[in-house]
């Protein structure tokens, strides 16, 4: 099964509670009026696109619609589809990895959103691409993150640096630099916690992890990925505001996408916070974790 096939399956629930409504909702009457354009307003805000993204989107396709003087209803689908992919399309979407030097990807998310699976499904992408990997296990505050990004380390044939468990992150990440450039590491992957034990605030520790990744390494980290699960939905968003303002993150990794009816969110995310969406996770396997592109995402979304 190739790719889109795949997208366009795991992408059923979200096409279920997202698509299939608003089809419904435009094919039932052939008339475009205000009641129409509210239940539409609706079916967004259910899928999870949030409230203001759903009002912004309903009002373009007004413009549209006056604009091209379309009277049949049954338009509007098309119409949405075209804006939704301008909304996501916007911005370039590929990881910024440069040749000839260590490339820092900081990793951050609470816990229980696929973090560690996710560097491991990375480290594999980026490994099978010919670059040499190193992982380093920065959430020293969980004694089974540190055991399991170890298994994707055996896994994807790649090194770990870590240190026991409730040591001090910055000291990982110190070590995990040194050890990048004295390995020729092309690509270094930083873990993070995800909760603390103590009273200490998440996103304190997380700032000076950054910043001893930028003493060390001054154009460093050079991606900053927050993942988040998409079957949190607006929670999710709410999620990416305090990471954004810790850490100043730069691309995001949406998981869970094959799991949830919330698929909405991804646009939310896009139209929210401006911050790209860079890789989506659609399935348990190695591969299943993907570059994000937008046109091929909105057409598996719409296609039946």
């Amino acid at each position: 099964m190739g790719f889109f096939s795949k997208l366009k399956e795991k992408l059923t629930k979200t096409r279920e509670g997202f698509v299939e409504k608003i089809e419904s909702l435009v094919t039932a009457r052939k008339k475009i009026d205000e009641e129409l354009y509210e239940e539409l307003e609706e079916a967004l805000i259910q899928s999870d696109v949030g409230i203001n993204t759903a009002l912004e989107l309903v009002e373009e396709l007004r413009r549209r619609v006056k604009e091209r003087k379309v009277e049949d209803a049954a338009e509007l689908k098309n119409i949405l589809q075209e804006i939704i992919t301008e909304v996501l399309m916007d911005d370039e979407s590929r990881l910024e990895l440069e040749k000839g030097k260590p490339n820092v990807i900081m990793v951050v998310g609470v816990n229980g959103v696929g973090k560690t699976t996710t560097i491991g499904k990375l480290a594999y992408q980026i490994k099978v691409g010919g670059r040499k990997v190193l992982l380093a296990a920065g959430d020293t505050f969980r004694a089974a993150a540190i055991d399991q990004l170890e298994i994707w380390s055996n896994r994807v044939g790649c090194d770990i640096i870590k240190h026991k468990e409730n040591a001090d992150p910055a000291a990982v990440v110190f070590d995990a630099i040194q050890a990048a450039r004295a390995r020729n590491i092309d690509v270094l992957i930083i873990d993070t916690a995800g909760r603390l034990h103590t009273k200490s605030n998440l996103m304190e520790e997380l700032k000076k992890v950054y910043r001893v990744i930028n003493r060390e390494m001054p154009d460093a980290p050079h991606e900053v990925l927050l993942v988040l699960d998409a079957t949190t939905g607006q929670n999710a968003i709410s999620q990416a505001k305090l990471f954004g303002e810790a850490v100043g993150v730069t691309g995001i990794v949406l998981t869970k996408l094959d799991g949830t009816a919330k698929g909405g969110v991804i646009i939310g995310i896009k139209k929210e916070l401006d911050v790209p969406v860079k890789l989506i996770g659609v399935g348990e396997q190695i591969e299943d974790l993907r570059p994000f592109k937008p046109g091929e995402f909105v057409e598996a979304l719409f296609e039946k």
